[in-house]
């Protein structure tokens, strides 16, 4: 049994110095295994072949097989890889793919999905979204738009890694205690893939600059932890006509929606038509929060992203998610647009 392993690696590593695929090396094995599997079907028990390869019918039976279903889910990756790149914009020249061998590799599992596919990873690549804040929802939020390969991914905060962030935003480090998050953000995901263009604002989201950011992007992602940020960004993404994802976290809760006012569903402030008076909604600061909360609804954010973007499933337009992490209980309701609301009632 050792000898016919051995033949199999010196088989596949030959092919590879060849320069063969990897599903013509493939093919290769099973090509072998199918001859000792036959071989021992067929020959006499005491055969000399059947003593050096060892082993029984049924066990290279079941090798075989197994060889079958990896050059099967090989020859199936490699089909829909191909169809990945088929759907390249024509102008793209034919010498330049959409996506790289890396790339295809990388978000393999993703083009597998029947509701993604390569149109949907393609629109991944194209997107622009961008995340105000860098903090608790920010910093998973941004780490799996990185993941996703998500093309362009603007960043927008004004503070700084602090060694308080560190229990919960996994995507910063001990050693960038003092970085501007977004720094450490751009370093964090392009860490993770290169392959994706990570734009720093390192500055206070500004009624002034707002509606010029928001007009570079295709999806709004608010993570931030003030009310007056997120009725500025709120007010500026229904003026763009963007969706919002917004989230919100205290203690062992943390909520979400999308709202999208172009496409009739209600906004942040038909929903809150007034911040709450002081001391009614404290920040994690005042009032603490779980560590792994954050995760849960920023990566939540980031998955609504991801199917505003691709099309995939249902995503919370209209409806508003709420998680107790405590005792591990989800609820949604629905969400109505209010006919006086100053920012939406026009559109």
């Amino acid at each position: 049994m050792l000898f016919v392993f051995g033949l199999i690696v010196f088989i596949y590593l030959l092919g590879r110095l060849a320069g063969y695929s990897t599903a013509r090396r493939f093919s290769l094995v099973v090509g072998l295994l199918a001859a000792v599997a036959l071989s021992h079907l067929v020959l006499p028990i005491h055969n000399p072949l059947l003593i050096i390869t060892g082993g029984t019918f049924a066990g290279w039976l079941i090798a075989l097989g197994l060889a079958l279903g990896g050059a099967g889910y090989l020859s199936i990756l490699q089909r829909l890889k191909s169809a990945a790149n088929a759907k390249s914009d024509e102008n793209t020249p034919m010498d330049k793919p959409l996506f790289s061998n890396s790339e295809l590799d990388r978000y393999a599992r993703h083009i597998m999905l029947r509701e993604i596919g390569g149109p949907g990873q393609k629109a991944l690549k194209q997107a622009k979204v961008l995340v105000i804040g860098a903090g608790g929802l920010g910093a998973p939020a941004l780490s799996y738009l990185g993941a996703m390969g998500v093309g362009t991914i603007g960043v927008i905060d004004d503070d700084v890694v602090e060694n308080s962030n560190l229990q919960r935003q996994m995507i910063h480090t001990d050693g960038r205690i003092g970085m501007p998050k977004v720094f450490s953000a751009k370093e964090a995901i392009e860490a993770q893939n290169p392959h994706v263009d990570v734009r720093p604002y390192h500055r206070r989201l500004t009624e002034a600059d707002a509606e010029d950011l928001f007009a570079d992007y295709d999806v709004i992602l608010d993570g931030t932890d003030n009310f007056e940020t997120r009725y500025l960004a709120n007010a500026a993404a229904a003026k763009a006509g963007k969706p919002l994802i917004s989230g919100a976290l205290s203690q062992w809760e943390g909520q979400l929606s999308v709202f999208d006012p172009a496409n009739g569903t209600p906004c942040y402030q038909c929903v809150f038509p007034e911040a709450p008076a002081a001391g009614l909604a404290p920040s994690c600061a005042e009032a603490g929060v779980s560590a792994a909360l954050p995760g849960v609804i920023g990566s939540m954010m980031a998955q609504e992203a991801m199917k505003l973007i691709t099309g995939a499933g249902q995503s919370l337009k209209g409806e508003m998610f709420f998680y107790d992490s405590l005792y591990a209980d989800t609820r949604k309701i629905k969400l109505r647009k209010r006919e006086d609301c100053p920012v939406c009632h026009a559109l």
